[in-house]
């Protein structure tokens, strides 16, 4: 389950929104090889199920079933954080949804508001229910993307959406610096996982080249990231590590945006 063997986490509460997918589960495993205890929310109840048994000690890690978009279940997965472990550390707001591939033109309207709500005012609820819920000198990190430094066609939800958390996250940064709490944006580049398979086949059939080949040639290293990659540098940002750095960008992309 990982390299981890200090235990610098040890009794620090962790809330992971999108905890049952790829990134969010890696991160978690180390996390909690530190010694954290791990609140795990996402909207698929079978998913997180499958999550949970990746973990034996089930005192130190729990899952909470809910629509990040919405006040009432964000308030529900803080509260239940609260009773169990008492106040939050660390906030991976790291949900996501990757929407369609279409021009502008013909992008659809419902599916545009619902990358909103999932990549925006997710992060921005759960920042909203959470600080208040946080202890002093703790750690936001909000998944962004490539797509929040950069643009291509087609994508224009979830390009909207990337960019505007980093938006969400320098305001964050500036009220939480008077409490230590540091707040970053955690970027990745292409991911080898279900997620990002989907995006890309998607495109490929959209405009008949395969999209994977091409990013792995945008790619600086040649190739995507595996998903433990990525959770290295959450671990980073959610540890003291970071400790001198709140309010910026980390990308994790292979060099794609340079």
């Amino acid at each position: 389950m990982g390299q981890t063997q200090n235990k610098e986490f040890q009794n620090k509460v962790c809330v992971i929104t999108g905890g049952a997918g790829s990134i969010g589960l890696e991160s978690a495993k180390l996390m909690y090889e530190a010694g954290a205890h791990i609140m795990l929310v996402d909207q698929n109840s079978d998913n997180l199920e499958i999550a949970h048994s990746n973990f034996k000690d089930h005192d130190r890690i729990t899952i909470c079933e809910a629509d990040v978009s919405k006040s009432t279940e964000t308030q529900n997965y803080i509260s239940k954080t609260i009773s169990k472990w008492g106040k939050i550390d660390i906030l991976f707001a790291n949900a996501g949804f990757s929407g369609t591939s279409a021009p502008i033109t013909s992008y659809p309207d419902d599916i545009f508001d619902k990358v909103m709500a999932v990549n925006v005012r997710g992060p921005f609820l759960a920042c909203k229910y959470a600080l208040p819920e946080m202890n002093d000198n703790g750690s936001i990190i909000i998944t962004s993307s490539i797509m929040g430094v950069t643009a291509r066609p087609g994508s224009i939800a979830y390009i909207t959406s990337k960019h505007a958390v980093i938006g969400l996250m320098r305001g964050v940064a500036k009220e939480a610096a008077p409490r230590n709490i540091r707040v970053n944006v955690l970027a990745p580049g292409p991911v080898d996982n279900a997620f990002q398979l989907e995006i890309e086949e998607r495109a490929s059939k959209a405009s008949g080249i395969n999209v994977t080949e091409m990013l792995n040639n945008w790619i600086s290293l040649g190739r995507h990231a595996t998903p433990q990659e990525i959770a290295n540098t959450a671990y980073f940002l959610a540890s003291n590590n970071s400790s001198f750095s709140t309010g910026s960008v980390f990308m994790a992309d292979g060099g794609m945006h340079i």
